[in-house]
């Protein structure tokens, strides 16, 4: 995972698809999904941070 585009795909591969109409809201969503899908035990830390990092600096941009 290198990019927003492969956090979308980390969710998708769960099922998870965000789309509320606003692209804060989004992001502040996917960052709580990735959070869960961890704290659920299934993904891996070094996906989670990656992922966490992604979104962060996604989430900077706007």
């Amino acid at each position: 995972m290198k990019d927003y585009y492969g956090v979308l795909q980390l969710l998708k591969r769960f099922g998870i698809y965000v789309y509320t109409g606003d692209r804060k809201s989004d992001i502040e969503l996917i960052q709580s999904e990735v959070k869960s899908l961890y704290d659920n035990g299934l993904i891996l830390k070094e996906d989670y941070l990656m992922a966490v990092l992604i979104v962060r600096r996604k989430l900077s941009e706007l």
